[in-house]
């Protein structure tokens, strides 16, 4: 397929995702790489407490909070 014809066909509202290998697909700068974090027990334990308050896994709050404190800092 040429490059006019799918723009043509996503432009009319067409269904263009047959034209797509999805399992190629990669989201830039949203890589992930693990990191391992030595934290003193007490703020585990207060991570955890709002954690189940939150409903939600300890890494997830960790995650936000921190993604929030970067946004703050505007890094």
């Amino acid at each position: 397929m040429k490059t006019e014809e799918f723009d043509r066909e996503f432009d009319n509202g067409e269904d263009v995702s047959k034209h797509l290998d999805f399992s190629k697909a990669t989201r830039p700068g949203r890589e992930q790489k693990r990191v391992n974090v030595d934290f003193p027990v007490w703020m585990i334990q207060s991570l955890d407490r709002e954690a189940r308050r939150l409903g939600v896994p300890r890494q997830s709050v960790i995650k936000v909070w921190i993604a929030e404190r970067l946004d703050k800092a505007h890094v």
